[in-house]
């Protein structure tokens, strides 16, 4: 290709800046380029065209009352001095669009986040290929290069009796979310099932260890009150959606020059379009996974439904179909997390999970008995079995810590953490510490953030970090009740959260949407950009630089410390794991943790 002779114009009194951008970037390129003083007329403008025998012109211009008039006019001399035929005319700014500079007369047109490499390839005449250029993102790996090596010995010491207590007391026991997760293990096979083969052996004995809601699905086709199937019509729909989005869609970077942390955006409205419609959008502003958040009675109920269902409240039912097709709508760099830390059926989310495709999920048998309503002898049966198929799929898990939510202070919920962390070491699995960022309950009453939200935040990590060489996941999501209905507010928030957690090199961080707390109902997509929009302008903003913590922050580290270890004294000398979560030796009735009910008196002898 020859050298272009390019005329750049800053047809605007001052703005030239982007144009100085693109002089450097043509000049590289091997172009000839001249750049013009602001401000001429447009026949001055005209006469150094004639003059300089010019191939390109680029102009840019901010609009305002008249100026598209003006551009016309000026396309229209162009043409009346006889070099419309041979010279391009191509013209940037913030308000211009492709579309409006086509009825303008120009040959193309440059708005907001155009790149350097674009005005390069108007003016050599090629096609810009943004998403070969640009999607060039990989799936991350959460839990490489870590050694889960104990820094603490005496907290390691104590978590190896307690889990070996927890491994002594489960061995002889089961319960029907375990052997439902057995038969999912054992006779659901993935690929027929995509062949939609019959599983005959499956469906007869699966539904005698459900519930009566799904039995009565599986045996008369009696649906779930608030759930139906999508129609014909629907999912065809869907399938053009998907792939529509997935032939223009550009996945970028939301990270500026850190690497870290990987960012996790949460859905779950209820209906797996909806679901889908939210992941597209989170992938091209930059998410690099997303958590599939799953509604609350799902968790109190004896196995899942089958089939492609929508669902008329929060959460997205869990179900073969479901998953599937979420699966295949995501992007291939895209990190997808199936949560099953709480309910009756943890251990067959692990597996229907895995066999579906997740990249990781999430599992605590403390969190799952004290705050999210599962009786703590059938969660902790449950969490092993759960622990055990991580293990068996390679599926790595966080460890929320949400009791912190319902009041527990951080040190017992670390404990617990630290206690389903152990086991999955035991077990061959590899955990992910989750603690809270946020507002939690233990700081509004002991004032540990009434001057700032970094101190406290930052002595979580110290503490954990000197416990176990382990990757760390604040969520979730980060600023949880800092977030009120101003949406300029949460996104704030939000980003100020990720910032830090960045600044303290953390693996990843799952964030909400502005109006998650405060939305009455679904969330919205124009609130779910507002969060990651906010985020990413904040990593930019911070880039590498570091933040310094106040001295409170070792104090209270150390205070975490010390906390962790006295409760893990307490629950090692019980002997009985099971009965400290009833005895609240791991969050009290006190601190508004209640030990659940949901299938209370289903552990059985094996």
């Amino acid at each position: 290709m020859y050298s272009k002779h390019v005329l750049l114009v800053p047809f605007d009194p001052v703005h030239d800046i982007g144009l100085k951008m693109i002089q450097r970037g043509l000049e590289e390129a091997g172009h000839c380029t001249y750049l013009l003083p602001p401000d001429l007329t447009p026949e001055e403008i005209i006469g150094e065209i004639l003059v300089r025998k010019t191939d390109i012109v680029l102009l840019s211009r901010t609009l305002g009352y008249g100026v598209a008039e003006l551009l016309g006019r000026f396309i229209d001399m162009a043409d009346a001095a006889g070099i419309r035929e041979r010279v391009r005319f191509g013209i940037g700014g913030m308000a211009i669009r492709p579309e409006l500079a086509a009825e303008l007369g120009f040959d193309g047109g440059f708005g907001p986040g155009t790149t350097v490499e674009e005005a390069v390839a108007f003016v050599e005449g090629r096609e810009f290929l943004r998403q070969k250029e640009r999607s060039f993102k990989q799936k991350k790996e959460l839990t490489a290069g870590y050694s889960y090596q104990y820094s603490h010995q005496n907290i390691g010491s104590l978590l190896g009796k307690i889990t070996q207590g927890i491994l002594d007391w489960s061995a002889d026991k089961t319960s029907p979310g375990v052997e439902r997760a057995k038969l999912r293990d054992e006779l659901w096979d993935v690929i027929r099932w995509r062949n939609r083969e019959t599983l005959h052996e499956f469906l007869t004995e699966y539904p005698k260890l459900c519930g009566e809601q799904p039995r009565l699905a599986y045996t008369k086709g009696i649906m779930h009150p608030k759930t139906r199937r999508f129609t014909r019509e629907e999912v065809i729909a869907l399938e053009k959606y998907v792939e529509d989005t997935k032939s223009r869609m550009v996945v970028p970077s939301i990270q500026h020059t850190r690497q870290k942390p990987v960012i996790f955006n949460q859905y779950g409205t209820g209906c797996p379009f909806m679901d889908v419609g939210h992941i597209k959008v989170s992938e091209a502003w930059g998410a690099d996974g997303v958590v599939h958040f799953d509604p609350s009675w799902g968790a109190r109920t004896e196995g899942f439904l089958d089939g492609f269902l929508t669902h008329q409240e929060d959460g997205t039912v869990i179900t073969p179909a479901n998953l599937n097709r979420i699966h295949q709508a995501l992007e291939p760099s895209t990190l997808w997390q199936v949560r099953a830390h709480r309910g009756l059926n943890t251990p067959e989310t692990v597996v229907l999970a895995a066999k579906i495709g997740a990249d990781l999920t999430k599992i605590n048998i403390c969190y799952g008995a004290l705050g999210a309503g599962t009786d703590p002898a059938r969660m902790t049966i449950d969490g092993v079995w759960a622990v055990r198929y991580a293990a068996k799929y390679g599926l790595p898990f966080d460890v929320v810590t949400n009791e912190e939510l319902c009041g527990v202070p951080a040190y017992k919920a670390f404990a617990g953490m630290l206690i389903t962390a152990d086991l999955a070491l035991r077990l061959g699995a590899k955990p992910v510490l989750q603690p809270l960022f946020c507002f939690s309950p233990e700081v509004m009453i002991g004032g540990q953030m009434a001057d700032n939200y970094v101190d406290f935040n930052v002595a979580k990590v110290l503490a954990l970090r000197a416990v176990l060489h382990a990757p760390v996941w604040p969520g979730a999501p980060i600023g949880f009740l800092t977030h009120t209905e101003d949406r300029v507010q949460s996104a704030t928030t939000t980003a100020l959260h990720a910032c830090l957690a960045a600044l303290l090199d953390v693996d990843a961080i799952t964030i909400a949407s502005s109006d998650e707390a405060y939305s009455g109902g679904p969330i919205t997509v124009p609130a779910k950009v507002d969060t990651l929009k906010a985020v990413g302008e904040g990593l930019r903003f911070f880039g590498h630089t570091n933040i310094v913590p106040t001295a409170k922050a070792f104090d209270w580290s150390q205070d975490i410390l010390q906390g962790i270890e006295e409760v893990l004294d307490k629950v090692a000398a019980s002997g009985d794991f099971v009965q400290a979560l009833y005895d609240g030796l791991l969050g009290s009735r006190e601190e508004g943790a209640y030990p659940g009910r949901a299938g209370k008196g289903t552990v059985t002898p094996r």
